[in-house]
């Protein structure tokens, strides 16, 4: 499938009215995306209590919106037309089940689940209840992305022999400053999830077919409460895969700082994609030609194309993105499940 194709554009009356379960960090992000679009308000927001929801909302110029303690009481809103799931990672598959049993589209935080095991169940919830439903792969929406993946399939860099995708941040020491539980847990925590997503998701739209793990090195460090010894997070791997034959590397970290980048080596040249998370630019090598620079900034920020994107969905009852399908998400949770079965023990 064209990971470059678009829906339909279309216009109603009203903005799509929008509620956000768990208004943490990044959440604060999406409302300000939200806060920019024409075609979208955020209506209500759930936290741990109603006076934090409440205290999120005002911090975002919400005015109007409703805060709840509960998520099950926003999911019950009859004013929200679609939920954006921010919830930590372990909470995914329960409230997005809850939120399609509730009739609400869904576009939830990557990863989508801790396992591509959990990730069915997801994708096959959204189906059954003809629901939209979407992981939020941020990147997949950006200009510089969309233009990336134009360039290798019209053939400038001939077919593709190679990829390598690394996320590497040094940044243990922001989260344990910020007091980041959940980067720290031992079921849902580790840089793998977090950042390695990412990585994985650039190699899924880039390389079809089975996926095997060649190696994986990888970095510990004390999951939250276990200073003493105990189980462990990741805070660097480095998996080296063959994905329909193709090799690819999956690199990602929180303990140490590298180019966060994505190469695409084909058989006329190479095309290297700056900031793969939030990419605005890119670099084209091509043998025999001068090499050719990309820029293409956000419309707005990193956020909004995902979010025009999912409006456009819910207007039309689109079930599943063309961009973004249900099939890349379990997809990508298998890329993540073959790297942890490489680990050395279990965490």
């Amino acid at each position: 499938m064209p990971k470059t194709q678009e829906m339909p554009r279309g216009r109603c009356l009203a903005p799509v009215r929008w509620g956000i379960l768990g208004a943490g960090g990044i959440a604060r992000r999406f409302a300000a995306s939200v806060a920019a679009s024409e075609d979208s308000v955020l209506v209500a927001a759930s936290r741990r209590t109603k006076e934090r929801a409440d205290v999120f909302l005002d911090q975002v110029g919400a005015a109007g919106a409703r805060g709840y303690g509960s998520h099950d009481e926003l999911l019950a809103d009859s004013r929200v037309d679609a939920v954006y799931l921010a919830l930590p990672h372990g909470m995914h598959l329960e409230w997005c089940l809850r939120a399609l049993s509730a009739g609400k589209p869904v576009l939830c935080e990557k990863p989508l689940a801790l396992s591509s095991e959990d990730a069915r169940r997801i994708t096959a919830a959204a189906r059954e209840a003809g629901v939209p439903f979407m992981e939020a792969m941020k990147a997949r929406f950006t200009p510089a992305a969309r233009e990336v993946m134009r360039e290798v399939s019209v053939g400038v860099v001939g077919r593709v022999r190679s990829v390598e995708a690394s996320l590497c941040n040094d940044a243990l020491q922001h989260f344990r400053d910020s007091n980041s539980s959940y980067i720290f847990d031992s079921v849902q925590g580790g840089t793998l999830l977090d950042c390695g997503i990412y990585c994985a998701s650039w190699l899924e739209a880039l390389l079809p077919g089975a996926i095997a793990l060649e190696s994986v090195d990888v970095a510990t460090v004390p999951a939250r409460g276990c200073d003493d010894g105990g189980a462990t997070v990741d805070a660097y791997v480095g998996a080296r895969l063959k994905l329909g034959g193709v090799p690819a590397l999956l690199e990602c970290a929180m303990d140490r700082a590298k180019p966060r980048r994505c190469e695409i080596v084909g058989e006329r040249g190479r095309i290297v994609v700056e900031d793969l998370h939030r990419p605005q630019a890119a670099t084209v090598l091509v043998a025999g030609e001068e090499p050719r620079r990309i820029d293409a900034p956000y419309v707005v920020d990193d956020f909004f194309g995902e979010l025009e994107h999912f409006n456009r969905m819910v207007r039309t009852g689109t079930v599943e993105s063309p961009v973004m399908p249900h099939g890349a998400s379990v997809r990508c949770a298998q890329i993540l499940d073959a790297v942890r079965a490489g680990f050395p023990r279990a965490r």
